[in-house]
């Protein structure tokens, strides 16, 4: 007989947060971002630790070497899509890092930037449980800073075994695992050798795994259950291994949300793929512009390394879509929109670094009623120019 999980599969959109004393220096410019992106023992400085608790989805239509540059310099981490020649993402990785490189430095104009020791912005890559013995040797002479596995469920004995092999013939590198909902998943990529973990199975906005495969898990549910993971594995082992929530961000309060229910940084593909910097073409319509904007388990996508449907034939049938997002203009300026918001939320939650923010935070369950209050109840004016 089925095991019959009794927890209610729960979104963000079903949570707030309760406000917490704001102290004197408690101010959105005291507000620190930093978040470890790999595996470090507790007590100790991370080898890699993001300046924002930001990375990009690892899509065609998102993680471009122009909106990892962007990214970068904003403190947050790109990982280049691996749907492509091994030669090809070699040379985006190659095109990144020497964007930083001669005698024009940008430390002033962003001061947050991400940067490896030599001054160059770092990069990420993805890989796949594949032709993961090639890929990894090349990105890694191109100069990748981390690498993640990419799976719609990496539950799997594939991707252990491809983590114990990266882990053991370039252990100087980190690498994550996923994706996982629950924290039998993640002990289990953690004990692989993962050196972060990302949560969360069908809850993309281009994601329709849930409606094809029944596959799945609020994406709340998962970052809470993930987490209370990691840190019961911390506290068995010492070892602190991060979680990425990856999907279900529909509004900016909500990477507040994921951040509160214990995720170390996010991850996200709608999001970017709003900028100029991302791949989608920008289109025109009666009501403004849009970017092209689709899955990776969409057949335009073609991503048989990822589904292994039906090789080079396509897709035996879908887990993505195809389709468009609302135009957002540069990414620096939506970004530091974004940061702003998520910085006045921790304030107001008496929180000035994020590891405080996960540790006293409050939620609150939210009825259908109360999600209807959280809106706007008038009809707004149009003003005529």
């Amino acid at each position: 007989m089925a095991q019959i999980i009794a927890e209610v599969s729960r979104t963000f959109n079903e949570f707030l947060l309760l406000p917490n004393r704001t102290r004197t220096g408690c101010s959105p410019a005291t507000v620190d971002l930093r978040t470890p992106l790999v595996r470090h023992m507790a007590g100790e400085a991370p080898a890699i630790e993001l300046r924002s608790p930001f990375t990009s989805a690892i899509m065609q239509a998102v993680s471009t070497p122009e909106l990892a540059i962007a990214l970068a310099r904003n403190g947050g981490l790109s990982f280049l899509h691996h749907n492509q020649p091994v030669e090809d993402q070699a040379a985006a990785v190659r095109q990144v890092k020497d964007s930083g490189a001669g005698p024009v430095r940008d430390d002033q104009r962003f001061p947050d930037r991400l940067v490896d020791a030599a001054g160059r912005l770092r990069v990420g890559a993805g890989v796949n449980t594949h032709d993961y013995r090639e890929r990894v040797p090349a990105l890694l002479e191109a100069g990748a800073d981390a690498l993640c596995f990419d799976s719609s469920d990496g539950y799997s004995d594939w991707q252990a075994q491809a983590l114990s092999w990266v882990k053991k013939h370039y252990p100087e590198i980190p690498v994550g695992g996923g994706n996982v909902v629950d924290g039998e998943a993640f002990t289990f990529l953690a004990e692989a050798g993962a050196d972060f973990v990302k949560a969360g199975v069908g809850g993309g906005s281009i994601c329709i795994t849930r409606d094809q495969k029944g596959i799945g898990r609020g994406q709340a549910s998962a970052v809470l259950d993930v987490a209370a993971a990691r840190d019961a594995f911390r506290e068995r082992t010492g070892a602190y291994v991060p979680v990425c929530s990856d999907g279900g961000l529909v509004h900016d309060y909500h990477v507040a949300l994921a951040l509160a229910m214990g995720a170390d940084f996010v991850m996200m593909g709608r999001y970017f793929a709003r900028f100029d910097q991302a791949a989608g073409a920008k289109l025109p319509t009666r009501d403004g512009f849009v970017k092209e904007y689709w899955g990776e388990g969409s057949n335009r996508a073609r991503n048989w390394q990822r589904y292994g449907q039906g090789g080079s034939r396509g897709l035996v049938f879908e887990e993505g879509v195809d389709g468009c997002v609302p135009y957002a203009g540069d990414l620096g300026e939506g970004l530091a929109l974004t940061v702003a918001k998520l910085k006045t939320t921790m304030v107001s939650c008496g929180s000035t670094t994020l590891p405080e923010f996960r540790s006293t935070a409050r939620l609150t369950l939210v009825s259908d009623q109360s999600f209807q209050e959280s809106h706007a109840n008038v009809t707004l004016r149009e003003t005529v120019s």
